[in-house]
């Protein structure tokens, strides 16, 4: 007799199916149905597997009496309502781990192409055009480097960073005392005075919103290369861009943007917005579509990695 029902409402790598199934739950796919006809079945299952096109609200979550987790395929879960999930004992698993590698690895490159001039550099060479001197880039030995969150994103970011003999430091609203063999914790005034280039891992929650905003760009001591690979609201990108023009912002490295649709698949016409007609033609802003944890091999680790914590938790009980 099977455990229970599982409802794989996003499409994730069919090895989180074929384990929850060894494991002795009935799957069931639900990934091309839409929200509406999906809300109406939810009742009869006891897991859920997500990713970020479905809201999980309270209103939704207090008719599933049945439910036992939740499974998000990926690290934000801000579209799940945490404390109602608390407060009645419904497991919720996500897996920052299995997609870690990919971002560290994806901003890394975006950092050296942006430093090294690599994107203008290449365009020109294919056109015919062979600039030396005007290509010259920065290299990032020697350089300080703050980290805005120190979680499992921070971190592996930090551990790519360790051979390029840069100062790497920190800051985290939520934690304290985590200085390590990668990292040096600090506070806000320091990431202020110190910084040559400062990447935001912060969560999605409310207290983040633009959180790089115009004050945070007018307190930096020296002119500065932002990324930003966690969520696209941390980042004000009107204000990104007139640190741009004003030369306090010496380059940007986005693989989110605030303009991205809830299930980060698309961004709605922007013809109309001047900052981002901005950011597509500056030279010295590179830009990916929200692609930097989303690698072939990100896409097993993250639904292995919910299997595996799914598993340990059934052992547990």
């Amino acid at each position: 007799m099977a455990l229970g029902k599982v409802i794989f409402i996003d499409s994730v790598h069919h090895v989180l199916w074929d384990r929850l199934s060894e494991m002795g739950w009935e799957c069931e796919d639900f990934t091309k149905i839409t929200p509406a006809q999906i809300t109406p079945e939810l009742p009869k299952f006891d897991g859920i597997v997500i990713r970020s096109k479905f809201k999980l609200t309270k209103n939704i979550l207090s008719s599933l009496s049945k439910l036992k987790f939740i499974a998000r395929a990926g690290s934000g879960l801000e579209n799940i309502d945490l404390e109602f999930c608390k407060s009645e004992k419904i497991h919720v698993f996500s897996s920052p781990e299995g997609n870690r590698d990919a971002v560290a690895e994806h901003i890394t490159g975006m950092l050296l192409m942006l430093r090294h001039n690599l994107k203008r550099a290449d365009f020109e060479v294919r056109k015919g055009v062979w600039k030396r001197a005007e290509n010259r880039g920065y290299e990032l030995k020697g350089k300080t480097i703050a980290l805005i969150g120190y979680g499992v994103m921070g971190k592996a970011f930090a551990q790519r960073l360790s051979g390029f003999e840069m100062n790497v430091i920190a800051y985290d609203k939520f934690k304290r005392n985590f200085s390590d063999e990668l990292v040096k914790e600090v506070s806000l005034n320091e990431v202020f005075e110190s910084a040559d280039i400062i990447s935001l891992h912060t969560n999605y929650l409310p207290e983040n919103k633009y959180l790089f905003n115009k004050d945070f760009i007018n307190r930096l001591a020296k002119p500065i290369v932002v990324i930003n690979s966690a969520r696209g609201f941390n980042v004000n990108t009107n204000d990104l861009v007139e640190g741009l023009k004003s030369g306090k912002i010496i380059g940007a490295c986005l693989d989110v943007l605030e303009y991205e649709s809830i299930s980060f698949e698309n961004i709605p016409d922007q013809s109309e917005s001047e900052a981002f007609k901005y950011l597509l033609n500056s030279e010295n802003v590179l830009l990916s579509p929200h692609i930097a944890g989303w690698t072939h091999e990100s896409h097993f680790k993250l639904s292995n990695v919910l299997a595996d914590k799914i598993e340990d938790w059934m052992n547990s009980n």
